[in-house]
């Protein structure tokens, strides 16, 4: 492994906690215990969608059962987040055939949504206009007719019964409802979310009985009551009337497409991840270009262990700027962004004492490591059954409740997908009609034994030992580098990796959301002890420090225990995250 100056050595992270902050386990402090169980476990980002899991998975459901019902229930239960209108990918683990599957659940751009329409005033944050096709409710009801065991009314059971009885408003979603001024002016929206004409507080309860009603005709009908159907005229009628681009012949035409997922080795274990059109390709990136580092012995949360991360963070997201579109239309160089041979090349240019200035970090040639044969805000929850299958899931509206634009009658609020488009004709993500945007959300499982060099397919190598995602935009890969390295560099429990204080590297101007720029920052919860903080910013970091527990994502991770079978599970406190055990 590489050697590199450790530089200042910091303090336990401990010393400086606040007095709710103790050590649980085994080395980074934890709020919560780990939840453990053999028979099936949910981490999801409210306790009531996590219930919801386990009460499926209790009534003989399948680890793609319990995901179908926690992701309908964090529909209700957190409707910031995610939903019918939105988009997202679903990862699938199938034990016993030894496969990895990924449903990829994104909606393109409306045939009507060219670029020079757009051009004039530009892609709006909310209203019709900011709306692409949501492509969600079909990647659910793709994976429940291949994997699921229950009836699909009883999956969908727990988010009606919420839906229809009411949600009590936890102090979370009372401060993100505050901050969507739109619901005090988009109909039919703020009678669902304001239903007072206010934002509702804490402890106050919220209906979504139209919501209710989509999922029953979706247990009665099938996917054509949402994409034939009611919703789909729904949708239809409001985007017409509202001078928006969706169109109903948009929803009939959609499809959710299966796929083999991308894979690096790491530590002797495999990563697996979501292909392109995610950004799954920047966690592989990361874990190739840290991996000839000995981080361990440099320390968790040391100042080297960091910018060592940062600077590979930012060359995997120089490269994602200049090649990352949708494969369908942009020739992405897949198997030489993921390849060790190119992680080598790159690696060179990290200096171990010295943060890259901005402006000198640029894109590599990853075509000259490709083979020349090969495939090509949000929630996260995590699922694993007693017969080992496994699902990790994200699923989002984009930014916080999407466009805030409810389609009338249906409850389903609409995403906000369009503003991840490139409006720059030279940009490889530049808006076109029935183009899928580049994201952000990137699934990710981790298996013992080695992985092919960069390759991309779905065959386990060996035993599952993680599941785990987090929801936060650009974020989400910085998140997951850190917490893969929690658990396989220092041994840490799930827990742990998930309350550990964060970092989170902003690199203008690869921001996905428009306006696509940024200042540059080194963002560190004030957890971090203050030598670490000083010793990256002499080293020419822009570091600033944010609240304790402020960092973007509410990560999510269940480890397995192959010796055992027993299901460790970890939950973030920064927002409702509840894991819950079987």
């Amino acid at each position: 492994m590489t050697a590199v100056s450790t530089g200042a050595t910091p303090a336990p992270a401990a010393s400086s906690a606040p007095a709710p902050y103790r050590v649980h386990l085994r080395g980074s402090p934890a709020t919560r215990p780990v939840a453990m169980g053999r028979r099936g476990m949910v981490c999801s980002g409210h306790q009531l969608a996590s219930l919801a899991g386990i009460s499926v998975l209790q009534r003989g459901g399948d680890a793609v059962d319990a995901a179908i019902a926690v992701a309908a229930t964090l529909n209700v239960a957190e409707p910031n987040m995610s939903g019918a209108g939105g988009d997202g990918y679903l990862m699938l683990y199938r034990r016993a055939a030894g496969r990895i599957e990924v449903v990829n659940a994104t909606g393109p751009a409306p045939a009507l949504a060219t670029r020079e329409s757009y051009l004039p005033q530009g892609i709006p944050q909310k209203g019709i206009r900011s709306v692409s096709v949501p492509g969600l409710v079909d990647g659910w009801l793709e994976a429940h007719a291949r994997y699921g065991r229950l009836a699909l009314a009883g999956v969908l059971k727990p988010a009606m019964q919420l839906a229809e009885g009411g949600l009590p408003v936890s102090d979370v979603l009372a401060a993100s409802l505050a901050g969507e001024t739109a619901f005090g002016t988009f109909a039919p929206s703020g009678p669902i979310f304001w239903p007072e004409g206010r934002p509702p507080r804490a402890g106050e309860v919220i209906y979504q009985r139209d919501l209710a009603r989509t999922f029953r005709g979706l247990a009665e009908h099938g996917r054509d009551y949402f994409y034939r159907g009611p919703v789909a005229r729904a949708i239809d009628a409001v985007s017409q009337a509202a001078g928006g681009a969706l169109r109903y012949e948009d929803l009939a035409a959609y499809h959710a497409r299966w796929q083999e997922p991308i894979r690096t080795g790491y530590r002797g274990h495999t990563v697996y991840e979501s292909a392109p059109n995610s950004s799954g390709h920047v966690l592989l990136q990361e874990l190739n270009l840290v991996e000839d580092f000995d981080l361990a012995a440099l320390g968790w949360h040391a100042p080297q262990t960091i910018h060592l991360m940062v600077e590979a963070k930012k060359l995997a997201f120089a490269d994602r700027e200049r090649y990352l579109a949708d494969p369908d239309v942009v020739d992405v160089p897949i198997e030489g962004l993921i390849s060790k041979a190119y992680a080598a090349e790159r690696r060179r240019l990290i200096d171990p004492d010295r943060a890259a200035p901005p402006d000198s970090v640029a894109a590599g040639n990853p075509g000259a490591f490709r083979r020349p044969s090969g495939p090509e805000d949000t929630t996260c929850f995590v699922v694993v059954d007693g017969d080992g299958n496994a699902v990790c899931q994200l699923q989002s509206l984009q930014t916080g409740f999407g466009s805030a634009l409810v389609a009338p009658g249906t409850g389903v609020l609409l995403n906000n997908r369009m503003t991840y488009w490139h409006l720059d004709p030279a940009h490889p993500d530049c808006l076109a009609p029935g183009k899928r945007v580049r994201h952000t959300m990137n699934t990710v499982m981790v298996f013992s034994g080695g992985a092919a060099d960069g390759a991309v397919d779905g065959a386990a190598p060996g035993e599952l030992r993680l599941v785990l995602g987090t929801p936060g935009a650009d974020t989400q890969v910085q998140t997951n580098l850190q917490m893969i390295s929690a658990v396989l560099d220092f041994g840490m429990t799930a827990t742990e990796a998930v309350e550990a204080p964060r970092w989170r590297h902003l690199q203008n101007p690869t921001e996905s959301s428009v306006p696509h720029t940024c200042t540059d920052a080194l963002n560190l919860e004030a957890r971090f002890d203050p030598d670490t903080v000083r010793a990256l910013a002499a080293r020419g970091h822009p570091v600033q420090t944010i609240g304790a527990w402020d960092a973007t994502g509410s990560a999510m991770m269940i480890a397995r225990d192959p010796a055992t079978g027993v299901l460790h599970g970890g939950a973030d406190p920064r927002r409702d995250g509840h894991a819950l055990a079987w």
